[in-house]
């Protein structure tokens, strides 16, 4: 078993500044989880305390059956990839590989047959032989992803392992790194994984679920169709999905056939869809959340917004338009053709997706449309 438990997890620098608090998280044996969250979010911090190069102010961390707050790093059965791959530069690949096992009292001929594997596995034998400063950035990763594979461990812990990466290998690490934890997987080898990163397209696309921080608490978690789907505050409605949600005040009130939201002064009128997810009693000065992505163009005779175009950026088969309406900015999404034909003197005519649409409580930020 390779399930990590978090509980009550606390982290307090210099005594009163509290940059973790208190949370809860629980990663399944074999599930590769995601942290994701801004900068200072305490994202790597939470790592670096489940890997032991962080003391515990408060909380415990379980691997498995053992409560691990006050064990080493080389007991706690984990292996780390960090940002700057942290190779010996002295040593070449095939020694870099090998050095934990070496240190471990392993004997030469199973170091040799782990090298084997592990360098088939990541198609890096050509590179056995090379030094560090002899890799491409792509390799050196690779070689970093080796050497923490070699070990076996309970969890794997990524810190960002990509950043360095140009963005055409970061895509082929992140194909690279997800594809060997579904082999890991089908093998029966533990392959718990648990990966930080500040890049919202590396979350999605990689974890099975992702956990959202904010300023040293969870805001969510959860897989990441629902994440996008139904997001639990503003904060994650705003951080998922490219481009982000607009994200916008607004007054939302009863009209005769439903709720109506209000901006400045132009108002659009919703129906069932959107009244039958609204918490009761919701009224009054809110957050109206919509994606780009979630706008269409308003059919002749159709109740609508009407949108006054400030930049268009063209992007091949769509178009990113920046828009306001009554005052407040919106950014839309579009084919190409189709923002051409509606755009008539720097304004389109549009209406959002009722059942795509979301209300927020203005003050505490949450969801109150996912009823």
């Amino acid at each position: 078993m390779a399930q990590l438990t978090i509980r009550n997890l606390e982290k307090v620098y210099s005594g009163t500044v509290k940059a973790l608090h208190g949370i809860n998280l629980d990663v399944k044996d074999g599930e590769f989880m995601v942290l994701v969250g801004p900068s200072g979010c305490a994202k790597s911090t939470t790592l670096r305390m489940i890997a032991g190069l962080e003391t515990v102010s408060g909380g415990h961390i379980t691997i498995g059956e053992r409560v691990v707050n006050n064990l080493p790093p080389g007991d706690r059965g984990i292996a780390m990839v960090f940002q700057n791959y942290a190779l010996y530069p002295h040593m070449k690949v095939r020694k870099n590989l090998s050095f934990g096992l070496k240190l471990a009292g392993e004997n030469k001929e199973e170091i040799a047959k782990r090298v084997a594997e592990v360098a088939e596995v990541l198609e890096i034998e050509p590179l056995l032989d090379r030094l560090p400063k002899q890799l491409s950035g792509g390799q050196a990763q690779r070689v970093a992803l080796g050497r923490a594979l070699i070990k076996k461990p309970e969890v794997f812990l990524f810190d960002e392992p990509l950043s360095n990466l140009d963005a055409k290998l970061r895509a082929s690490m992140r194909v690279r790194i997800t594809d060997l934890h579904r082999r890991l997987k089908e093998q029966g080898q533990s392959s718990t994984v648990v990966y930080v990163t500040h890049d919202q397209v590396e979350a999605m696309t990689m974890g099975d679920r992702i956990c959202v921080m904010k300023d040293g608490r969870i805001m969510q978690v959860d897989d990441p169709e629902t994440l996008y789907a139904r997001p639990a505050n503003a904060f994650v409605a705003g951080f998922i999905g490219m481009p982000e949600m607009n994200l916008v005040n607004a007054t939302l009130s009863q009209g005769e056939s439903g709720p109506v939201v209000t901006f400045g002064d132009q108002s659009i009128q919703f129906g069932d869809n959107l009244a039958g997810r609204l918490e009761a009693g919701t009224a009054g000065d809110v957050t109206f959340g919509v994606r780009p992505q979630h706008f269409r163009l308003a059919e002749a005779g159709e109740h609508a917004l009407v949108a006054k175009v400030s930049k268009a950026d063209f992007l091949g088969h769509e178009v990113d338009v920046h828009i306001s309406i009554g005052g407040q900015r919106f950014t839309i999404v579009l084919p190409v053709e189709d923002f051409r034909k509606a755009n008539v003197d720097g304004a389109i005519r549009i209406r959002p997706e009722e059942e795509r649409v979301f209300i927020f409580d203005r003050t505490s930020g949450l969801n109150v449309s996912l009823a």
